[in-house]
């Protein structure tokens, strides 16, 4: 019997009084790596931040289980806690935390956070502020090394490899692969390039279109399909 670690079951949303979110339905097992594609606008982010309990998101209708138990009513911190981490497509700037201290509150292994930060090149901007004069790539990777470290049980992505360059997306790419093999955790991932599909090995993917699950199948062959004929070719699927 598969062991889900997260099942959203006929959810609804609100955003700003507008449905988001329609029905949606879907389990992510354990040590499974899930892509969520979709065009702009489509409800992918809304989709994450809603499990992860950004405020702004009303469940209208459905649940969220996570490890068997709802958790649509848990603070985002106890949902962290739990074991439900997030990397935001834009990262905000905190003034007066730097990502040494993010780290060290973490973690207290001194050489795991060595390590990481020199394999994601973070050294020149460990002392910094979180996020203030990081460029794209800085960021991403920032982002990466602090959701390794927080060693979550479900890893929610949301368009890692956005406004980086193809160095930056295949150093992330390599860490990412080592770490989903390693710590073996459920992971949903949205992309839009299809870029992130070259390093990790996904086991389901999943098209979005206004703000429904359209069509469920293996990833590289629904992205080379977007590819080639655009996301019009799924909605039929619904």
């Amino acid at each position: 019997m598969p062991e889900y670690v997260l099942q959203v079951k006929n959810l609804t949303v609100q955003a700003n009084q507008k449905v988001i979110l329609k029905d949606i339905n879907l389990d992510i097992e354990k040590n499974s790596t899930v892509i969520l594609f979709g065009p702009n606008g489509s409800g992918k982010s809304a989709l994450i931040k809603t499990i992860v309990g950004i405020s702004g998101y009303k469940i209208v209708k459905g649940d969220i289980f996570f490890e068997g138990k709802s958790i649509k009513d848990l603070p985002i911190h106890e949902r962290a806690r739990l074991g439900i981490g997030i990397m935001f497509q834009h990262s905000p700037k905190v003034r007066g935390v730097r990502l040494e201290q993010i780290a060290h509150f973490l973690t207290s292994q001194e050489e795991k956070i060595k390590s990481l930060a020199s394999q994601l090149h973070l050294d020149k901007i460990f002392h910094r502020e979180l996020n203030f004069d990081f460029s794209g790539g800085e960021m991403k990777r920032s982002e990466l090394f602090q959701i390794i470290l927080q060693q979550p049980k479900l890893l929610l992505l949301d368009e890692p490899e956005s406004g980086v360059d193809l160095e930056n997306i295949s150093l992330m790419g390599s860490i990412l692969d080592s770490f989903l093999k390693e710590q073996k955790p459920a992971s949903l991932i949205i992309t839009h390039t299809g870029y992130i599909l070259d390093y990790i090995q996904a086991t389901t993917g999943w098209v979005m279109i206004d703000g429904a699950i359209h069509c469920i199948g293996h990833p590289r062959e629904i992205f080379e399909t977007i590819r080639k004929f655009g996301y019009e070719r799924y909605r039929k699927c619904l």
